[in-house]
């Protein structure tokens, strides 16, 4: 794909401060980009929007809860003022509370729905309504393998991704008669922060069962994201593709 894949787009990066929504931040700037990323560490998305304006692309750094709707809508305003368009959202802020059924909290468990679902839902309504009046738009949500196959003491995480996938589907049938594709990321084991503090034995048992016999990294998910958010995916949308070494066939 050219450098210039995204040239003139503005694109909406949640949970875009580390590990692969920065990733992804940093491919479409390369790619022509510019980049508003919302994360909860405002410090560390004032670090990222810096590297990218280092590239020479306009970035903006919020700090914002995407489970409420005031916050988001703020957020999208701003952005508005400064580009006047979203042409690209990428759902990527998630959280993981892990525990067993039995063990796990309704803390637990309402926090993750909250963060994972709500969020993608909040976000996506809020922003579609831009793309709407645009008549175009990309909306790519990070679900997971694990709302696919599901996993022990992660009913909270793999029920999450699971409704973004359900959500995906549905949200792509409405807005598709608007030029907007809805389409859904689902990686694999990942290597990031998060999957790092993953015990050791975990980590031996999870690689015997990718046929590739490798973690993925945070590029390969970008990478699949550039695509579904540029021109070369236009008659791509409410598909869930998976990146995860042919972990789940």
């Amino acid at each position: 794909m050219c450098e210039s894949a995204l040239e003139g787009r503005v694109s909406l990066i949640t949970g875009g401060a580390r590990g692969i929504g920065k990733e992804i931040a940093m491919l479409f700037a390369r790619n022509g980009s510019d980049i508003a990323i919302c994360d909860v560490n405002l410090e560390e998305a004032e670090k990222t929007a810096q590297e990218i304006r280092d590239l020479g692309r306009e970035s903006l750094a919020f700090k914002a809860d995407v489970t409420d709707s005031s916050q988001v809508q703020a957020m999208v305003d701003k952005i508005l003022d400064k580009f006047n368009k979203v042409d690209i959202l990428i759902n990527n802020a998630g959280i993981t509370k892990d525990n067993l059924l039995l063990r796990m909290s309704e803390d637990e468990w309402d926090k993750v729905i909250a963060v994972n679902l709500k969020g993608t839902f909040v976000c996506t309504k809020l922003v579609s309504k831009v793309m709407l009046k645009q008549r175009f738009g990309k909306i790519v949500n990070l679900a997971s393998i694990i709302g696919i196959m599901g996993n022990a003491g992660q009913a909270n995480y793999a029920a999450s991704k699971a409704g973004i996938i359900g959500l995906t589907k549905s949200v792509a049938k409405e807005l598709a008669s608007r030029n907007i594709c809805v389409n859904a990321i689902a990686p694999g084991f990942i290597k990031t922060d998060m999957t790092a503090r993953l015990p050791e034995e975990v980590q031996k048992k999870m690689l015997s069962v990718i046929p590739l016999g490798r973690f993925g990294e945070a590029k390969d998910v970008a990478d699949l994201a550039l695509f579904l958010s540029s021109e070369s995916s236009s008659y791509i949308t409410g598909q869930v593709m998976q990146v995860d070494g042919g972990m789940v066939m």
